[in-house]
């Protein structure tokens, strides 16, 4: 039997604030999947969105989908 998350990974709201748009720090987004990688979760996929902050700014952030055995 599998188990299921759906977990939402964007980055801050600083860049989006100062910068305009935010974009995913690889080194962040790497630091985050291993953490879940060592509670024994495993990327099934993931979808790439924009999501608007207060209306003006726009920040990327990554919908993923772990599985595991339960």
């Amino acid at each position: 039997m599998k188990e299921y998350k759906a977990v939402i990974y964007q980055e801050g709201a600083l860049g989006s604030l100062l910068l305009g748009e935010s974009k995913v720090d690889p080194v962040r987004l790497t630091s985050f999947l291993n953490q879940h990688a060592s509670e024994g979760w495993r990327v099934v996929t993931l979808e790439r969105e924009n999501r608007r902050m207060f209306g003006f700014w726009n920040r990327e952030a990554m919908v993923i989908i772990l599985e595991r055995e339960k």
